[in-house]
């Protein structure tokens, strides 16, 4: 079973980059599975900072073929520029190392611009999106009107592209009371776009089977995190998409007879961006440091990301319904210096005590953190190689989180690099 799928276990933001780029390299295929370009994956390799959007960290791996799954939503505008940015820094992305797949739907501008106006209208309930278009393509792909990459092959894609617009506009000024957008210069762009991925474009459901078959290893990247699942986050405040250990199977086309691990990639405290419940949030100078030390800002909007205490409650409900098979704890160098270190194990809800996740998102805005308090370390921990390592309070602290999740810890990282991570 060589399939290994990772996935966020918190509000996204967990360091899934970080992770996915040190297991491509004894993997053969590397695929996202859902998504767009509301992902924000971070690579720091030899000095350089890669920022990516919608390729798999596994691109910076010249063996490594790269997915992109039929689950995502593609911006065929912002796809290119990241391929020329990678072209530029000097790593190849030819068609024989990126497929797309063509069951993928296509984000088009009236969709950006519908995503805008949406999030206007809603005012002081707005989700938080990322103004990049997700939710209106999701939209239209359950409404069985979008487009997608496959239409590129279709002579007729001009028209397609044409005729969607038209509709779109007349929502955008009807309903929105926004700006049409130029129908001639949006389709002539449409059509270069569709020239040039063309060739990338492929039936990556049967590629992938048949890798698998073959016995190829394929790791399966997932872009958010639990608890934006359109299912089984804290909705309304989700993305559009199922960032769930589900969602690889629908995103990628594979059946669960190919997993071999699932796993759950969490930060050694808590953040998330946007809208929504956040019980454990601080908004005092500890909150305020883990955000400068850990560096909380969104790689694909620059938004300064909320931050918190640990919160199990939340990591113990993303492990039963992804069924994590382990564990990889990251940023654990950005706890250092404080003390003592707090951990949510349960909530006080109505004045009763529950370690179980509340259905409704109204019930998680009146839940209280129940804390533990554990001793934190001073020690700098940037440099650890090994478990041993780490300073003892540091190691009970990764002993904690096991316990409590009930799933070990296979890797830990100590910082943004590559190299700094143990592996146990």
């Amino acid at each position: 079973m060589p399939a290994t799928l990772i996935v966020g276990a918190q509000w996204g933001d967990e360091g899934k980059g970080k992770i996915t780029d040190l297991l491509a390299q004894d993997a053969d295929i590397v695929a996202r599975y859902n998504g767009g370009d509301n992902a924000g994956h971070t690579v720091v390799f030899k000095g350089q900072t890669f920022r990516l959007h919608h390729i798999p960290s596994g691109i910076l791996y010249p063996g490594v073929i790269c997915i992109l799954g039929n689950g995502m939503v593609i911006n065929p505008e912002r796809l290119c520029q990241e391929l020329d940015e990678l072209a530029s820094r000097g790593v190849e992305v030819s068609p024989a190392r990126l497929k797309i797949s063509g069951r993928a739907h296509l984000v088009l501008p009236y969709h950006i611009a519908m995503d805008k106006a949406e999030e206007a209208i809603r005012a002081k309930g707005a989700i938080g999106t990322t103004f990049r278009g997700i939710g209106p393509a999701y939209s239209e792909k359950f409404a069985r009107r979008g487009l997608r990459v496959a239409d590129m092959l279709d002579k007729e894609f001009p028209e397609k592209v044409e005729k969607a617009l038209e509709m779109a506009n007349r929502f955008l000024k009807n309903v929105y009371s926004s700006e049409p957008l130029d129908l001639s210069s949006t389709v002539q762009k449409q059509l270069e776009y569709a020239r040039r991925l063309i060739p990338y474009i492929e039936d990556t459901s049967w590629f992938i089977n048949e890798a698998l078959k073959e016995g190829k290893r394929l790791l399966c990247e997932g872009a958010q995190g639990t608890f934006l699942d359109i299912d089984h986050g804290t909705y309304p405040y989700v993305t559009s998409s199922y960032p769930t250990a589900g969602g690889a199977m629908v995103g990628l086309g594979i059946g669960p007879k190919w997993v071999e691990k699932v796993i759950g990639v969490t930060k050694a405290y808590t953040t998330r961006v946007g809208g929504g419940p956040f019980p454990t949030e601080l908004t005092d100078e500890i909150g305020e440091r883990l955000a400068e030390v850990g560096r909380e800002y969104g790689t694909t909007t620059g938004r300064r990301r909320r931050t918190g205490w640990l919160d199990m409650v939340a990591l113990q409900y993303a492990v039963m319904v992804n069924g994590f098979t382990e564990l990889a704890l990251t940023k654990l160098d950005v706890l250092t210096g404080i003390d003592p270190i707090k951990v949510c194990v349960a909530y006080r809800l109505c004045g009763m005590e529950t370690k179980r996740f509340p259905l409704s998102t109204a019930s998680l805005y009146h839940c209280e953190p129940v804390y533990i308090e554990v001793p934190g370390w001073k020690e700098e921990i940037s440099q650890a190689k090994n478990f041993e390592d780490l300073p003892p309070r540091a190691q009970d602290y990764v002993r904690l989180v096991e316990e409590l999740a009930g799933v070990p810890i296979k890797i830990i990282s100590v910082g943004p690099e590559r190299e700094q991570v143990i592996v146990r």
